[in-house]
Parts: C-alpha cells; sequence; structure tokens
C-alpha cells in the first residue's frame, strides 16, 4: 500500500485497515484519481439506455401496457427523472469518500454483514451480464447470417451462428476488461455517440421508405387503448416502475461509478443528460424505427419487431446490416462491462479481498455470466419484464436501506477508517461485524416486492415492486436503527477527506 502522506493516512487510521477488509482496489480513491466528467457519467447512462436490451424493453412496453402511446411515453420519461433522482442520492457519498458500493453497504449492514447484499448484488449483476452479452451476441448473429445464411438446427434455441457470435462476445468482453478502466472509458466514449448516429440513419432510411405512412403507424400504436379506468392508471405506474427496475442494478451500486467523478455538480450534470434527456430521446428513436419497420418491412402483418437487430436484418443492405450490428454490439458490450462486469467483480472481491482480486471478481463474474447468457432462450425467452421486475424487486431494499442509513442514521457522515476495520469498539462492527437488524430488514421487505411480482392476488402491484421493496426497506431499517443513530453534537467523522492511497482501479 502506497501512502500520499503518511501523517494524513494517520489523521484517518490510527492502526492499518484488516487485512480481511482491504485491498487496493477497495480502498478509497484520491481526489487526483479521479477523473471522470460530466462527459463519462453521461456515457454510463446513454450505453445502458441503448443497449438492445433497453431498445426491446421500451418499444415492448409501448405495444404489452395496453394504454395509450403518450401514457407510455410520459411514464417512461418519468422514470428517467425519478432515478435521476435515485442515483443522485446514491452517488453524493462515493464522490465524496471515493468508496465503491461494496464498501459503503459497510455502514449500515456491518463491515462483514455487507458481504451479504454485496452478494445479492454480485448475483444479479451476473445474471444482467449473461443476459446483455446473449442481446449482444445477436447483433453479431445478425451480421453471420446476412453473409452466410440463416442454419435451421438449433440447440437450446441457438443455432450454430448464435453460439459462435455468443462465444465471441464473451471472448470479447474479457478481453477488454483485462485491458483495464482505461480502455472500457474509451470504448464508451466511442460507442454511446456511434449508436445514436446508426440509429437515426436506421430511422431516416425507414421514413425514406414509409414516407407518409409512417406518422399513421406511430398513431396507431399511440392510440392502443386495451385497458381503461384504474386499470389504465395501473398500467401507467407499472410502467414507470418496469424502468425504474430495469436501471435498479446500476441504482444501487452507482457509487462504483460516481467514486470517479471529479466532482458532485459534474456527477449530477452527467446524470440529468444521460438519463431523462437521453432516455426521451432514445424512446422516441425506438417507437418511430418499431413502428416504420412495421409498416416497411413486415407490411403491417404480426407483431411489430421489439430488437433493432431484428429490424436492421430485414431491411436487405448487407453493408447497412453489418455497420449496425457492429454498432449495436459495441453498445451493449460497453454498458455489460461497465454496469454488469465491474459492481460483481467489486462485490465478490469484498467477499474475500486477500484472497478474491478485483480482476479474479471478474474472471468468475464471466464464466457464470457465460451459464446465464447460453440458457437465455430456453430459459427466459419473451419474459423480459417479468425478469427485470424480479432482480429489481431483490435489489429494492438494498437500495433503500443504502440510503436511509447514510441520510438519516448515519446524518451523513462517516467513519472512513472504521469502514475497514475490525474493532469491536468501531462504529460498523455491530454484532462481530453483522447488522443483523438491517440484514432482517433487507429480508422482509424483499419478501413483499418480490411477492408483488409473482403472487397473483398482487398482480396490480407488479410494476410497483421496486418502489415498495425500497419503501419498505428504508422504513424497518430507521424502526430498528434509530436508537443506534451517532451523536448528533459529536464532532462530524472523517467528512473532510477520505483516506489517501493509492488504488489500482
Amino acid at each position: 500500500m502506497t501512502l500520499s502522506s503518511t501523517s494524513e493516512f494517520d489523521t484517518h487510521i490510527a492502526s492499518a485497515p484488516h487485512p480481511g477488509l482491504y485491498n487496493d482496489d477497495l480502498a478509497p480513491l484520491p481526489k487526483e484519481k479521479r477523473r471522470w466528467g460530466a462527459f463519462e457519467i453521461f456515457n454510463v447512462w446513454t450505453n445502458d439506455v441503448q443497449s438492445l436490451a433497453g431498445y426491446t424493453l421500451a418499444a415492448s412496453l409501448f405495444i404489452t401496457a395496453g394504454i395509450n402511446g403518450w401514457w407510455v411515453f410520459a411514464a417512461i420519461i418519468l422514470a428517467g427523472l425519478f432515478v435521476n433522482w435515485l442515483v443522485n442520492l446514491t452517488g453524493k457519498p462515493s464522490v465524496k469518500y471515493g468508496i465503491p458500493y461494496a464498501v459503503m453497504a459497510r455502514s449500515s449492514m456491518g463491515v462483514r454483514g455487507a458481504q451479504f447484499p454485496a452478494l445479492v448484488r454480485g448475483i444479479v449483476a451476473i445474471f444482467w451480464y449473461g443476459a446483455q452479452t446473449y442481446f449482444a451476441s445477436t447483433a453479431v448473429a445478425l451480421a453471420l447470417n446476412a453473409l452466410f445464411g440463416v442454419p435451421e438446427a438449433t440447440f437450446l434455441g441457438m443455432t450454430w451462428i448464435d453460439w459462435v457470435s455468443y462465444i465471441f462476445v464473451a471472448a470479447l468482453q474479457v478481453t477488454l476488461f483485462i485491458g483495464g478502466i482505461a480502455w472500457i472509458e474509451k470504448f464508451l466514449n466511442f460507442a454511446g455517440p456511434a449508436v445514436y448516429v446508426v440509429m437515426v440513419g436506421l430511422l431516416v432510411a425507414i421514413w425514406v421508405q414509409a414516407g407518409d405512412r409512417l406518422l399513421p403507424a406511430v398513431g396507431s400504436i399511440f392510440s392502443n387503448s386495451e385497458v381503461e379506468g384504474w386499470a389504465a392508471v395501473t398500467a401507467f405506474f407499472g410502467v414507470i416502475g418496469t424502468m425504474i427496475a430495469y436501471f435498479s442494478a446500476v441504482i444501487i451500486n452507482f457509487g462504483d461509478f460516481a467514486r470517479f467523478s471529479k466532482s458532485e455538480k459534474s456527477m449530477k450534470r452527467g446524470n440529468f443528460f444521460g438519463l431523462p434527456v437521453s432516455l426521451t430521446f432514445f424512446t422516441f428513436l425506438s417507437l418511430f424505427t418499431t413502428a416504420g419497420a412495421y409498416i416497411v418491412l413486415q407490411g403491417g402483418e404480426g407483431e411489430p419487431l421489439t430488437n433493432p437487430a431484428e429490424i436492421v436484418g430485414l431491411v436487405g443492405n448487407v453493408f447497412l446490416t453489418i455497420l449496425a450490428a457492429i454498432t449495436f454490439v459495441v453498445a451493449t458490450i460497453g454498458i455489460n462491462l461497465v454496469a454488469n462486469f465491474i459492481p460483481p467483480a467489486y462485490d465478490l472481491s469484498n467477499l474475500a479481498p486477500q484472497r478474491i482480486s478485483f480482476k479474479a471478481g471478474g474472471y468468475m463474474t464471466a464464466v457464470l455470466g457465460f451459464i446465464v447468457g447460453a440458457l437465455w432462450v430456453s430459459i427466459v425467452g419473451n419474459n423480459l419484464p417479468l425478469f427485470v421486475d424480479t432482480l429489481g424487486a431483490f435489489l429494492a431494499p438494498l437500495y433503500g436501506v443504502l440510503v436511509a442509513d447514510y441520510y438519516i442514521i448515519q446524518r451523513r457522515s462517516l467513519k472512513i477508517a472504521d469502514l475497514f476495520s475490525m474493532d469491536p469498539q468501531a462504529r460498523y462492527h455491530y454484532q462481530r461485524g453483522w447488522n443483523i437488524r438491517a440484514i432482517v430488514a433487507v429480508c422482509v421487505a424483499a419478501v413483499f416486492s418480490v411477492a408483488a411480482v409473482w403472487a397473483p392476488f398482487l398482480q396490480a402491484l407488479s410494476g410497483f415492486a421496486w418502489v415498495i421493496g425500497a419503501l419498505i426497506g428504508a422504513i424497518l431499517y430507521i424502526a430498528v436503527m434509530w436508537s443506534h443513530r451517532p451523536d448528533a453534537t459529536a464532532a462530524p467523522a472523517d467528512d473532510a477527506a477520505p483516506v489517501a492511497v493509492e488504488s489500482r482501479v
């Protein structure tokens, strides 16, 4: 461990951090190491929004929600604004102290108990990693099908071209990961703008062919009104809830990215333009592209296509197909590395910092995610909204506890030294390093939020599962921890600067 100032280190940590809680990847990031501005944060969200899974989900909601398209559009925009507010809350402490989510969770769960939420978050990220890897591989398969034709035989729902594409994407992601965070940054900064260029080009090409038929096609989607009255209101908020659940994996561990921000102001600016602004624009492109493809490429027959890779495949232009395939796979891989690869790498490292490095955690994520993605077609199929809601329901209570702990119980002030200490007198030691009260609060809240997704008698609340879980988790945690708040009259703890250590990240 290299110190930038021994005296500064002594100010924050009187004794060496416990080896079972510390490695260079989990250490607080010094300010001079934080080089992300608003553009980098913007690209984190832009790539998340632009992924093939993101397009498919947005387009599917217009078709399956059963309410007027304008209400669906409004719900998606409101979801973007709400998510923007949520991540500003979770990002602030990590900008302030330079710590990742796995360390931040120690404040509420205990220095050992934080392994529980980190593991849950890691498992969800691994599931998303496998799913996004599969979606990215469909773009590669699209290009190969354009060159070699479409095979008929399948295994686990995928042809040999699908399997070759999937293995290629999985290997490419690991290669980029080995290159480190700098390569991933460059990858994201290229992918974000590139996808918008291709998406706009695809829409223009379809609009030219559709002519004056495009707007009526869009109007037919907007005029959808299968449900009315209270059911329509429920569907509206259900769309908001599903979109929030889609971002839930990044919402809870946004500190993993915010810790690289130069300032809270740049973080918030990147969040605003990357979430509500970018999401609105991308939703507009998705809607018009899907409607145009339905008229021009599908002849108005069957169900509208919601996967942009399939839409491009019907254009009939091999060059455009290959170009679009490359762009879509770049975008999906970019967000997969940042949102679903880096977090579980941190989380798995947090389980045993001395034995599992950040890089080792990444390799474990790649192997487990590969298995999930390989089974995606045969198991999950077309149930993406249900899949999203379920994973979000598991994560929601963890978010509620994290925010309630920092802003209400800890009074926005952490003792950084105690996050790395097993001293029984340390603030976050609780019971042998475990805060049983917090874990119980999370488990009870998770039962309600998951039940809202799966229990038939609670089906009307399925779209609210994330919000329900977060609120119940926060309320229960505050109730059981209110008497354990630090003394408000005491001097602020480690409120100035994080531990000044070098980090390999």
